[in-house]
């Protein structure tokens, strides 16, 4: 287990994505999943109240609705450490008091829970100061609804700056960040946010850490997608480049025995990644997730990732 810095929380280092319930998993998949999630050692998920809203018929909620259910019937809702976040529900846009306090409210009611242990800043809003963003989180965690703060998708610069104004009026400080990272995401966080998350000791947990699933090495050519859902997210990484990086990571998976996607999260985790995000739309797939905090990739390794994924860096 990892403790997530500045807090009291211990979590297994692979956050589990929640976007895929209410949209390629039902309920059933979904609990599938969750399920055999924590029967394998995990207890950190992550949701939104946007997600599902982009799956045909949802209106987002879908996912924070699935996970509330599933820890209504399981019971297990003080030993699952659960991520959401506020900004990015259409009918919830922004991170105004007014918006933020009720949006907190509806989520929890789907969530079936009076707390929950981390709260991001789904997007910034440019229409509130970040001073009074501060403002607003430390009141939210002074309620007892919300244990830590987190930021996701924020400009370095206005990141930096939440921190360095929390940290100086002695306010909540986030615990943790959540950019975009993989192998073939490279340039943003290395350059722009990896320094904030060093400076400021705070944990990273990426998303799209599989690239949507290009990653995993499934994808070579455009036959591959089939009716594939993720179509759409996948499709733009089919270059000589991306194929290339993921050359390595097969190369790599094959010798060990492993699959290319523990690889890819093996190398976020040898770069200081807290805890990657991955999702599963049914339970065989989460062998190859669960693998990777037990795989320790070789310098000779790394350095061949690194290499093939250079010019994304």
């Amino acid at each position: 287990m990892t403790r997530i810095t500045r807090t009291e929380l211990d979590i297994f280092p692979l956050n589990l994505g929640g976007n895929t319930f209410g949209w390629t998993s039902d309920r059933d998949a979904s609990f599938a999943v969750l399920d055999a999630f924590v029967e394998a050692g995990g207890n950190f998920i992550d949701t939104a109240d946007s997600y599902s809203m982009w799956a045909n018929g949802n209106t987002g909620g879908e996912s924070e609705t699935v996970l509330g259910e599933w820890m209504a019937e399981r019971g297990n809702r003080s030993e699952i450490v659960i991520a959401t976040k506020v900004g990015g529900l259409p009918t919830r846009p922004g991170l105004s008091r007014e918006n933020v306090d009720p949006a907190l409210d509806e989520s929890l009611k789907r969530l079936q829970t009076d707390y929950v242990d981390l709260y991001y800043a789904h997007y910034d809003d440019d229409a509130v100061s970040i001073a009074e963003q501060v403002q607003i989180a430390h009141a939210l965690v002074g309620s007892g609804r919300v244990r830590h703060i987190a930021l996701s998708n924020f400009t370095p610069e206005r990141m930096r700056e939440w921190f360095e104004v929390s940290t100086r009026e002695g306010l909540t400080v986030p615990v943790a960040i959540q950019p975009q990272y993989n192998l073939i995401n490279r340039k943003e966080y290395e350059q722009g946010y990896a320094p904030i998350a060093r400076e400021f000791d705070v944990a990273v947990f990426p998303y799209f850490a599989l690239a949507s699933g290009f990653l995993t090495g499934k994808y070579r050519t455009a036959a591959d997608f089939g009716g594939a859902g993720r179509k759409d997210f996948v499709s733009g990484h089919l270059t000589a480049a991306g194929l290339e990086v993921v050359d390595a990571l097969v190369t790599i998976a094959d010798a060990r025995g492993i699959e290319p996607a523990t690889v890819a999260l093996a190398w976020l985790l040898a770069k200081g990644v807290t805890a990657p995000i991955a999702s599963a739309s049914r339970p065989g797939q989460l062998p190859a997730l669960m693998a990777a905090p037990g795989v320790a990739l070789t310098a000779d390794e790394v350095a061949a990732l690194d290499r093939a994924s250079q010019p994304f860096a």
